[in-house]
């Protein structure tokens, strides 16, 4: 909205130093600082308040130590989250910009049925929460519909590559690229590192690839259920989820700022996608949100982000890697969201394999998520969060470098 303000008086006032809203850089900054007094001002009187409405965690026993005094512990921070992100975005972004639109959403949907969980889980006094079905079909209907806008959506293009042809006279010049429609995504490490979702119907005809939408929107559904899932499960331990997250977030926001800046993408030969660049400004502002919510969130946490941050805060990394066509990227990125679904996967199979099998069922890790499974083996809380944001930021690291690797 600021930007819209600013930008009407600049055209018909001239107000000195209006015309700094006109640049991403200036309103990312804005964004993440705002987000940041929001979390952290605002952050305590929606813990009051939760405390008041006795919204608190039901903590269930696990035989962990320190795990009983939780219990009571506001649960629904991630309101916090939601909160110091949309409102900075609100201020500070382009609202006709498809790809903030598609985030605003994102983060409302999946805040939507993050907080109906919590709220059954809560006032139903039903720990299982919103049944898993009911998850499911959300995150379903989320991915749809990002699938069909980034499809189908004509502001959603790419840049063709540019050809470099000789003159009659012998001079060498380079056409630029046209803007099209295209369902191409990076693949890492690989010299022409870039797959076209279209080539895997290509073979039914040369009308074929006006369907690739039928690989590329199941293909998006998989990553927003499969991400929002991982993240959704890493929530387990003060302060683990949202560090990782913002880790996370941070690289996806060096991606989207050379795929969205024509002269960077073009040196560091990464597809550009026009109009990305914004995403900068929803991104800070996400990341801000995040680190303010830790304030909060680390050991001794005084509140948790419960289904409601852990749900939205997938979803919306989901979201931005299929953006930037960096979702294949994801298992390195996201590599704890990862690990931590594979333990349960794993677990619960060989569970029930074993049982099967022999009459008494096995276990794989001492307990599942994996960062239970190092609790139960004695160590502190604190260690293991600080571990794996190590391991995060090693992966993103990597991720990263991939952009030169090939």
């Amino acid at each position: 909205m600021l930007y819209y303000l600013f930008e009407f008086l600049e055209k018909e006032y001239q107000l000195p130093g209006a015309s700094l809203f006109q640049f991403t850089t200036f309103r990312a900054a804005m964004a993440i600082l705002f987000s940041l007094m929001i979390a952290t001002a605002y952050g305590k009187r929606i813990i009051v308040f939760l405390q008041k409405k006795q919204i608190g965690e039901s903590i269930r026993d696990l035989g962990l130590e320190g795990q009983k005094q939780k219990a009571g512990t506001p649960t629904m921070g991630g309101l916090i989250i939601i909160m110091a992100t949309l409102i900075p975005v609100l201020l500070f972004a382009k609202l006709e910009n498809i790809y903030i639109l598609l985030l605003i959403v994102t983060t409302i949907w999946m805040g939507l049925i993050g907080f109906a969980d919590d709220y059954i889980k809560v006032f139903r006094k039903n720990k299982q929460g919103l049944k898993g079905r009911f998850k499911i079909i959300g995150q379903i209907v989320l991915g749809l519909a990002v699938g069909a806008t980034l499809y189908f959506h004509p502001e959603v293009t790419m840049k063709e590559e540019g050809t470099t042809v000789t003159t009659e006279q012998n001079e060498v010049k380079k056409i630029e690229g046209l803007e099209i429609k295209s369902t191409r995504t990076t693949v890492p490490l690989i010299k022409n590192n870039e797959l076209d979702y279209a080539d895997f119907i290509g073979w039914a005809g040369e009308n074929a690839k006006n369907y690739a939408w039928l690989i590329f929107i199941p293909i998006v559904i998989l990553i927003v259920t499969g991400v929002s899932n991982g993240a959704n499960l890493t929530d387990g331990i003060d302060g683990l989820a949202a560090g990782t997250s913002a880790i996370i977030v941070f690289t996806l926001g060096i991606f989207a700022f050379v795929s969205g800046n024509v002269i960077f993408s073009d040196y560091l030969d990464v597809m550009y996608i026009p109009n990305s660049g914004e995403l900068i400004v929803f991104i800070t502002a996400f990341v801000g949100a995040l680190v303010g919510f830790l304030w909060y969130n680390t050991f001794p946490a005084q509140v948790f982000m419960g289904d409601t941050g852990s749900l939205t805060i997938g979803g919306i990394i989901a979201v931005i890697a299929i953006i930037v066509r960096k979702e294949l990227l994801i298992p390195v990125l996201c590599g704890i969201f990862f690990a931590e679904s594979l333990s349960v996967i794993f677990q619960v199979g060989y569970f029930k394999y074993t049982r099967r099998k022999f009459g008494e069922g096995k276990r794989i890790f001492l307990m599942s998520p994996l960062h239970h499974h190092y609790q139960v083996k004695g160590y502190h809380e604190s260690k293991i969060v600080t571990r794996f944001w190590i391991i995060g930021i090693m992966l993103a690291i990597i991720t990263v470098v991939t952009l030169k690797v090939r």
